[in-house]
């Protein structure tokens, strides 16, 4: 876990959206991650200096044209690829989470969920919760929500 120190605009979205939604900041944005009992995630974030916030929808395991994958690690990919777009069409990326929240189908996808968190995210530790609840669609292994701050 590492704090995050963020200038506006600088996510690599594209330059003209970013200038169009970036507002002057005085100070940086920081993201500080929390974990005072258990370093191995943030329990908290700590923002500072933000002058945006972005509340990401569900994102579901579903490409544009409705295919969803057969198998979880595909679905979770896949999930993220779509809050992705999000971010970067607000001109965020994967840097600017705050908090991020995965729902599940089943307990048992707990155990793939920690290591396929990790190759999406790398060393980024968001505030993070997990719920285990019935999906709306019975093919979605999982959703997930977010929010990010610029």
């Amino acid at each position: 876990m590492q704090r995050r120190t963020l200038i506006a605009g600088s996510a690599a979205a594209p330059a003209a959206a970013a200038a169009s939604r970036a507002l002057p900041m005085t100070t940086p944005m920081t993201i500080e991650p929390i974990a005072p009992t258990d370093p191995a995630y943030a329990q908290a974030s700590l923002v500072t200096g933000a002058t945006r916030w972005l509340y990401v929808s569900g994102q579901v395991p579903a490409d544009a044209d409705g295919h969803v994958p057969a198998d979880y690690p595909s679905q979770y990919r896949l999930a993220w690829r779509n809050v992705e777009t999000q971010l970067r069409a607000a001109g965020m990326d994967f840097d600017n989470l705050v908090k991020v929240t995965i729902f599940l189908s089943d307990r048992a996808l707990i155990a793939q969920s920690a290591g396929l968190r990790q190759a999406v995210l790398g060393d980024r530790s968001p505030a993070l919760t997990i719920v285990i609840a019935g999906i709306y669609d019975s093919a979605w292994l999982l959703e997930i929500e977010a929010v990010a701050a610029a």
